[in-house]
């Protein structure tokens, strides 16, 4: 009865503490005492025990129950680390105050921890349209999706199709331009045909990996603009169909490009090999699929980054190919070590036109004059 009335010598923080129990107490006098000593209690000094790291976790589920506090006291509770969930989960279905319940929505740890306060805030009609966007992003990006890709990935190993199960039980699945849908999954799934334990990723240095880290909305759409761009130069008019496959691939995170790039099928790897970040190309030349023909028409490509040009003419079994090799000489995007040390096996009549071509670097063309000129004994 002492403690319940506040008449023992205790720190603030443990009388509270003490308090919120009693006033659970079968005794309904010493529990009646608790709560009246509870209501006389200043705001003062509730908000700084609220503020105290040593705060119990009773004692600010206490608070977050009540309605009569001030704002700056619930502030405290939702950004404590000692509040339990289940306390904030209860505070945000009963507050009318739209702010509080976008400080609660900015703890993503918590509300990935504890979804039912997501479900708390977009059920409270004082939630405002911040705290709505904030707990609908965290729902669909680590409970909508997460389910999605592994429904999606059931189906696809129950069809027979490992590899692309496989790709979307791995993938991060977070489409810079927002929402990747079912439907985009299933088309996307289509084109995957191989399989993890073909894949080779040595080659992917750890200075490569920090290119994959960053990419900003305004990057990708670029990124997008620009491969569409590219493939109408290089095959022509880009269909409807084309188009729709080109945005959804690239608006993947880069990560997830470059994991296509090594499993998709010659339709993906002729878009990824025209994406502008370099590691997404250069995964294209690792896929275990790519055929021959397909290097081919990528060494005449004039879309492509300079380092995919450099890998096919660094690679022996394709610099047998002349046609590749010829590609390679002619093409302007080439770099000039490459394209130099590759005329020596032109045949003269190619390296006649090549020294006449202006759409070949200056070096490359004086070179290839000068080995014509050798040739011929001049």
């Amino acid at each position: 009865m002492a403690a319940a009335r506040g008449l023992l010598p205790l720190a603030q923080s443990e009388l509270l503490e003490a308090l919120v129990f009693l006033r659970s107490d079968s005794d309904i006098a010493i529990a009646q005492a608790a709560q009246a000593t509870l209501d006389s209690q200043t705001s003062e000094d509730l908000l700084n025990v609220a503020r105290s790291a040593d705060a119990s976790p009773s004692v600010l589920t206490y608070f977050a129950a009540r309605t009569d506090f001030r704002h700056e006291l619930y502030e405290a509770v939702t950004t404590h680390v000692n509040t339990p969930d289940t306390a904030i989960a209860s505070l945000a279905s009963t507050t009318a105050d739209g702010s509080l319940l976008e400080l609660i929505t900015l703890n993503q740890q918590r509300l990935i921890r504890a979804p039912e306060i997501i479900e708390a805030v977009l059920a409270n009609a004082a939630r405002t349209a911040e705290a709505e966007r904030r707990a609908k992003e965290v729902r669909r990006e680590f409970f909508e999706k997460e389910r999605g890709a592994k429904q999606i990935a059931g189906e696809l190993r129950a069809q027979g199709n490992a590899a692309a199960a496989e790709f979307f039980e791995s993938a991060e699945l977070q489409p810079i331009d927002g929402v990747l849908s079912v439907d985009d999954a299933w088309v996307l799934a289509q084109h995957i045909e191989v399989s993890d334990v073909d894949i080779d990723d040595s080659w992917l240095a750890r200075e490569l990996i920090e290119e994959m880290l960053v990419e900003t909305p305004e990057q990708a759409a670029a990124n997008v603009q620009a491969v569409l761009a590219a493939e109408k130069l290089d095959v022509g008019e880009v269909a409807t169909e084309r188009i729709s496959l080109v945005r959804r691939i690239m608006f993947m995170t880069v990560k997830d490009r470059v994991k296509f790039a090594l499993k998709g099928d010659r339709e993906a790897r002729g878009i990824l090999i025209r994406d502008s970040n370099r590691v997404v190309a250069t995964a294209v030349m690792h896929n275990p699929r790519i055929t021959d023909k397909e290097i081919e028409n990528i060494s005449a490509m004039r879309t492509v980054s300079e380092e995919v040009l450099r890998l096919i003419g660094m690679n022996r079994a394709w610099a047998r190919s002349y046609a590749i090799i010829h590609n390679l000489a002619r093409n302007p995007r080439t770099p000039m070590p490459t394209a130099v040390t590759i005329l020596p096996r032109i045949q003269q009549k190619d390296l006649k036109a090549i020294s006449e071509n202006r759409n070949v670097a200056e070096g490359v063309r004086r070179q290839a004059y000068r080995l014509v000129q050798t040739r011929s004994g001049k």
